[in-house]
């Protein structure tokens, strides 16, 4: 049984409203403790699946009353006579679920999180940047498998795609800059490689990366995906970090090393290939995040949401589109 534990610190004045606010709420348990500062501890035991209403009901009154507090805790074990016999049923509750995910506050602080530029992502960008380029010189796969194991490139394009659906463009505006800003540094790096050095443009590493067909919207659909998915469970980004990594690093340090060598054909090869992936995990992830039924709560922020949403998928469907068009004529199915 997934469980988490909600603690609320009830101000006196708010007491008796607060218990009755607790028959409205689904969940396992709760305990009463009463604080120095003359709070109320209510410690609220409920299902995954059913923390995030209290916290949206909890998030509503936050705004109207002064010093209520809310504190949300992992269970990592609990058990009574009540739990042991009920897990038949939990097991076909799970069944019937279609898509779970962590609660939005939960996924917001993530997302804030992801959303900023700090020394370590930027610290990791840079090695990963300079592992990547030396793989392409060296023409080793290894070594470029290597480097999308440490770029962080994951965080800010899922949180891009996160923040749209909340309508929250302060965040949308953050976590695109921390996006731009690691794409950059890639191409920087690799664009002062070839400046200081004799580059070999003929290796499978580098030739196979500025060159783009339909395939590598599909990648770029499936990475998405995976990475939104995984986000929602909160799961371990590293391997789908990596699979995100494949379609953002290697064409990064492909595009700056044909800027560098004024390879200018293979540059704008390069250069559709960074777009074509980076639109294609958004739309993915815009996607599978809106299946999910992430919604904020204040009325004028669900207002905001829903034109947020909607004009994100648009947008990026109607860029995702265009581009698998210049693939087609490129590809020479297509003449203007």
């Amino acid at each position: 049984m997934s469980l988490q534990l909600v603690e609320v610190h009830v101000p006196p004045s708010h007491l008796e409203l607060f218990h009755k606010k607790l028959d409205d709420y689904v969940y396992e348990s709760y305990w009463i403790e009463t604080q120095k500062d003359g709070r109320t501890l209510f410690r609220i035991l409920s299902r995954t699946g059913n923390v995030e209403d209290i916290l949206n009901d909890l998030e509503e009154v936050s705004y109207q009353v002064e010093g209520l507090e809310t504190v949300l805790l992992p269970v990592r074990a609990y058990f009574s006579k009540h739990t042991i016999k009920s897990k038949d049923k939990e097991e076909e509750e799970n069944q019937k679920a279609k898509l779970k995910r962590a609660s939005r506050q939960e996924l917001l602080t993530t997302i804030e999180k992801n959303s900023k530029v700090t020394w370590n992502y930027l610290l990791l960008i840079l090695l990963s940047a300079i592992v990547a380029t030396t793989g392409f010189l060296k023409d080793s796969e290894a070594v470029v498998i290597g480097a999308m194991v440490i770029a962080p490139m994951i965080g800010p394009v899922i949180a891009v795609a996160f923040s749209s659906i909340l309508g929250n463009y302060k965040i949308l505006g953050k976590s695109a800059f921390t996006s731009f800003i690691g794409v950059f540094i890639v191409v920087g790096i690799s664009v002062l490689f070839a400046g200081v050095m004799n580059l070999d443009l003929e290796t499978k590493q580098y030739l196979s990366r500025t060159e783009v067909t339909i395939i590598d919207v599909i990648l770029g659909v499936a990475s998405g995906a995976a990475g939104a998915l995984a986000f929602l469970n909160r799961l371990s980004g590293n391997l789908v970090g990596v699979m995100v990594a494949v379609a953002l690093l290697p064409p990064s340090v492909a595009l700056g090393m044909s800027i560098g060598s004024a390879e200018w054909d293979f540059a704008y090869g390069a250069f559709l290939l960074v777009t074509v992936n980076i639109m294609s995990i958004l739309l993915a992830a815009v996607v599978i995040f809106s299946i999910s039924g992430i919604r904020p709560v204040q009325w004028r922020e669900v207002q905001k949401a829903n034109v947020s949403r909607r004009l994100s998928m648009i947008f990026i469907f109607i860029i995702v589109a265009v581009l698998a068009l210049l693939i087609f004529i490129s590809e020479g199915r297509f003449n203007l």
